[in-house]
């Protein structure tokens, strides 16, 4: 089968970047200074964004670990978690961190293209 891989390479970064967003909604559930105060955050509070951070953290790191076992779950689950990942870093664009931000968005659409190429026939020349 064509791309697995890319779908392995795809299962650590969705452990990455549900690691990364674990820490992040951690940070901002805390009343650290991690975050600067004075920015304007499209759902309510920064308190609101790190639980909604912290729940995406959840389903990526799930979904890399079923990924990593070769389910069908980490697959469908991984698109969907990758796809609210980049629009919830497009969203912190304008956050403290907007260059974190958009690598972020980038990691995201690569793990996108990795599930989403898994499993292509392999074309004969």
């Amino acid at each position: 089968m064509r791309g697995v891989g890319r779908a392995i390479f795809a299962a650590i970064l969705l452990l990455i970047a549900g690691t990364l967003n674990l820490i992040y909604g951690i940070a901002a559930v805390s009343n650290g200074s991690f975050f600067n105060n004075q920015t304007q955050y499209v759902f309510s509070s920064l308190h609101t964004w790190g639980w909604i951070t912290i729940i995406l953290g959840v389903i990526q790191f799930t979904a890399g670990f079923s990924l990593l076992g070769g389910n069908t779950y980490g697959r469908v689950i991984g698109i969907f978690a990758a796809s609210l990942g980049a629009v919830e870093s497009l969203l912190a664009v304008n956050g403290s961190n907007p260059w974190w931000a958009l690598g972020i968005f980038a990691m995201c659409l690569i793990i996108l293209h990795g599930l989403v190429v898994l499993g292509e026939p392999v074309e004969e020349t």
